[in-house]
């Protein structure tokens, strides 16, 4: 059983950074363009633009989970990802108590320990990365089938 689970892993991993990715994006579209109910606290609104630290959490939710949820760049999009989150406990969060249940922070915690995760993880299936990979060791091979062989 263990060597079917092992084998399907790179799909699971595709599949958990997409989910990951789309939540990460779609609290970014929301709070910078009042979709889906709008950022949290404007009653539908957006967040003004260039305001510290809301707008430029949002700016990083947006880009970094767009990047994650197509598996392009991911390892560095969750670095930043995940040290925004960090940032949005450690300054939002924990100033009100020291437990996530009881600050609010339970969805920043998870989501930079998530990202953490994708630092090591990368990708999985279904990543841009690996196409990106993928063309860049057919471009060296081809380029290595040109050279001249010396004697």
């Amino acid at each position: 059983m263990s060597a079917r689970l092992n084998s399907a892993q790179p799909y699971a991993l595709g599949l958990f950074r997409i989910v990951i990715g789309l939540l990460f994006t779609v609290h970014g579209a929301a709070s910078l363009f009042g979709v889906l109910g709008g950022a949290a606290g404007t009653h539908g609104g957006t967040l003004a633009a260039g305001s510290w630290p809301g707008w430029y959490a949002a700016v990083i939710q947006l880009v970094a989970g767009a990047l994650v949820l197509l598996g392009l760049g991911t390892r560095g999009a969750a670095l930043i990802a995940s040290g925004s989150m960090a940032f949005a406990y450690f300054d939002v969060h924990q100033q009100a108590a020291f437990w996530p249940i009881q600050n609010g922070g339970e969805l920043s915690v998870l989501f930079c320990w998530t990202f953490f995760l994708l630092i090591f993880t990368g990708s999985g299936a279904f990543g841009l990365d690996r196409l990106v990979a993928s063309r860049r060791v057919a471009s060296a091979e081809g380029e290595r089938a040109r050279e001249p062989i010396a004697a």
